[in-house]
């Protein structure tokens, strides 16, 4: 397995870390739905994630599949690790 920048690794856990806001809100706002603060928090979090999986993709390649990420031309799935790799 090819050798990865340490940028990689802290790119991703910047998601993770991201990701796992994201969960805690969702699960706080299905029992609470009308807590404003929560809802724009949670809309804070999704437009950071956006710009993070942006960011990720555009220097490793993609993250998910089934239309999820876009392809480079080749196509470049197989071409950088996948998430159990690392």
């Amino acid at each position: 397995m090819r050798q990865l920048p340490a940028e990689y690794y802290q790119m991703l856990e910047q998601l993770q870390a991201v990701d796992f806001v994201l969960v805690e809100l969702t699960l706080y706002l299905d029992t609470h739905p009308s807590d404003m603060d929560a809802i724009n928090q949670f809309n804070q979090f999704a437009k950071e994630r956006r710009q993070l999986k942006k960011a990720f993709e555009k220097e490793f390649g993609p993250l998910l599949q089934y239309g999820n990420s876009y392809s480079s031309y080749p196509w470049n799935w197989a071409e950088t690790p996948w998430p159990w790799q690392v």
